[in-house]
């Protein structure tokens, strides 16, 4: 926990590290509490087609199924895909995940200087995350905390996508967010199904969970702090009485979200 200019005490919020463990370890001063919303490494960074698979599969063909996905033909890029990866599937998914548990031992060693609440995002394998944590960090799949007096809740997970393994489907999240019940602070790796917190203008297709708005309109939580969509026509936006806040593209900015 750190402290603001007037003595307050104060906290980190980031998303999307993709990898960006140096940045990580340095955006909060030693011992800080730090919450740590999804998608901790890098598969393919849509900015550059830096990261893990076009490293493992070429950069080439991560950069024809990036526009491909950007004009919205997503069977053209799972035909390319599968065709791409046909003859070395075994091969490419222990160097994918070998390269993913290396990114995660990177991002633990980072997180080990604060005390860290970490969920996961779209991109996590869960398994890989929680056992590469260090001791300093906690990890909550759904649950609530309590941070210098705040009530903190946390419902990880993706929205439904490309089948990768952190997604999870509407029902899913609806349960989650059900075990919570009201909280003064919601933290979830997705937005609220707001067009303007969910699209995003450079990959185009919307990142969007009905559920969580659900859950915004009835509770009210005073914040609502989330990632996953990294060019938001909108960082911050109102839901009646609740601030949603994206709390940026942590992998590009080495920025997150003090609170309060």
């Amino acid at each position: 926990m750190g402290c603001s200019a007037d003595g307050t005490m104060t906290f980190h919020v980031v998303a999307d590290v993709h990898g960006a463990h140096d940045a990580l370890a340095r955006v909060a001063p030693e011992g800080s509490t730090i919450l740590v919303l999804g998608d901790l490494v890098n598969l393919v960074d849509y900015r550059t087609n830096e990261g893990i698979v076009p490293d493992v599969v070429g950069a080439d063909v991560v950069k024809e199924l990036i526009a491909l996905r950007a004009a919205g033909m997503f069977d053209a890029a799972s035909e390319l895909w599968t065709k791409s990866t046909a003859r070395r599937g075994n091969e490419i998914r222990d160097e994918v995940a070998a390269r993913m548990q290396a990114e995660y031992d990177d991002v633990a060693n980072a997180l080990a200087r604060y005390k860290a609440y970490v969920t996961f995002g779209n991109v996590d394998r869960i398994s890989m995350l929680t056992d590469s944590l260090p001791p300093t960090a906690t990890f909550i799949d759904t649950g609530i905390v309590e941070i210098d007096g705040y009530v903190v809740g946390f419902a990880g997970g993706g929205v439904p996508n490309i089948g990768s393994q952190g997604e999870v489907s509407d029902e899913e999240m609806a349960e989650k967010l059900a075990t919570l019940g009201p909280v003064e602070i919601l933290c979830t790796h997705v937005p609220p199904a707001v067009d303007v917190l969910s699209h995003d203008v450079v990959g185009g297709r919307p990142k969007a969970s009905q559920p969580i708005l659900d859950y915004i309109n009835e509770y009210q939580p005073a914040m609502h702090f989330f990632g996953d969509v990294h060019q938001p026509t909108a960082l911050t936006w109102r839901v009646g009485s609740t601030v949603c806040r994206n709390v940026g593209y942590f992998r590009a900015t080495g920025r997150g979200v003090t609170f309060p």
